[in-house]
């Protein structure tokens, strides 16, 4: 535990300094693009932090290859390297759109060709799905499937940036809790070490929000754009699938893994869904509001959660703390179901219910108070 922690801190510092690095170099050359109708802020922001993020990923990255704490999945370094040659691939094109502004065809195709690289060269596929013991029995559909859920996390992560804080916060949260879901899950399936590719990418992903958010914090200096946003989903994604997709089923059996038949069988996979609910949810939302108004998926408007909270009447800066808590409650509330289960607490998940009806009622009346009097924004119409 000691080692990921040392290693998140050390890539939280990295990262903050390039931060600073970043955001002064960007207001020197004018590296901003010019605000947009469905944008929040007022000022022109430099939009690269995804830069510093990204390098403070690398380091991390070549500190652990040379440390033997992790030489557990340096053993083979040929995935570790396809993973990171794919994320290099997504922060170059998610720059280009950042200063440019591509085409989203030309963006989802770079998604679809990193994905499958990670996919086909790094060999992180889902091989399996923990629910009753469930193999995938096809290699294409191992392949495919893979390919498509990192790219729909991916967009997940990227449609929720557009408050200061919000992607950086939520990401913080739900890899924190992913991490702790992680370590106790190679523990409880008997694994020699505890050191393991998902635990260490969950990590640094704590780091590189941490240090990236003093920055990035209402009014933010510094955005992480679409090179961040699309780091960070396509890094989830691939620690969900290194840890839940490739673990052998039968460590999975719900006698063994929990003792509930029905829940303990789902929770390997719900927690790795759960902690990107938000992002999901808002994602799918899109597509289907823009697919029936007749547009693409991926063009723009001002209609997302977010935009809809500021709306309410919600300040940015309450909005982005609701949505933390929102992150919060639901994926520690599963993970207290999964710890419940492994510590044979009274009742199993009854703790982790009562936290999560408990948190979501709580998380309702603050989402629902602006409803009771004067919204002090004026909803903006979608830009044609």
């Amino acid at each position: 535990m000691t080692q990921y922690l040392l290693i998140a801190l050390f890539t939280a510092i990295v990262t903050f300094v390039l931060s600073i690095a970043v955001w002064r170099i960007g207001l020197r050359y004018k590296l901003y693009p010019a605000i947009r109708d469905r944008d929040v802020h007022k000022a022109p922001t430099p939009r690269l932090g995804g830069i510093a993020m990204f390098l403070g990923v690398v380091a991390a990255f070549a500190l652990s290859s040379q440390h033997p704490f992790f030489s557990v999945f340096w053993a083979d370094p040929w995935p570790v390297l396809w993973l990171l040659f794919a994320t290099l691939l997504i922060v170059l094109i998610g720059v280009a759109d950042d200063l440019w502004d591509l085409d989203w065809m030309i963006k989802l195709g770079a998604q679809f060709i990193a994905a499958g690289i990670i996919a086909w060269f790094g060999q992180l596929q889902i091989l399996s799905l923990p629910i009753g013991g469930l193999s995938i029995g096809s290699s294409w559909v191992s392949f495919g499937l893979s390919i498509f859920a990192i790219v729909v996390v991916m967009n997940a992560v990227n449609f929720i940036d557009g408050l200061d804080g919000l992607v950086a916060g939520v990401c913080l949260i739900a890899n924190g809790v992913f991490f702790a879901y992680t370590y106790m899950l190679v523990r409880d399936t008997g694994n020699t070490t505890y050191f393991n590719l998902a635990s260490f990418i969950a990590a640094v992903l704590v780091g590189a929000c941490l240090g990236f958010l003093p920055l990035n914090w209402g009014p933010a200096k510094l955005f992480m754009g679409d090179s961040g946003a699309l780091m960070l989903g396509l890094l989830m994604a691939s620690a969900a699938i290194a840890i839940t997709g490739q673990l052998d089923p039968a460590v999975l059996d719900p006698e063994q893994l929990g003792r509930s038949q029905l829940l303990g069988a789902f929770i390997p996979i719900l927690l790795p869904i759960v902690v990107v609910l938000l992002p999901l949810l808002d994602f799918g939302l899109a597509v289907i509001r823009r697919l029936r108004a007749g547009k693409s998926p991926f063009s723009p408007d001002r209609k997302h959660l977010h935009h809809r909270m500021l709306d309410m009447g919600h300040s940015d800066r309450e909005a982005v703390l609701i949505f933390y808590a929102w992150t919060a409650v639901v994926s520690i509330a599963v993970l207290l179901m999964y710890v419940g289960t492994q510590m044979s607490w009274p009742g199993d998940y009854l703790i982790g219910i009562v936290f999560g009806a408990v948190g979501v009622v709580a998380c309702l009346v603050v989402t629902l108070i602006p409803t009771r009097r004067t919204s002090r924004r004026r909803p903006l119409e979608e830009p044609a």
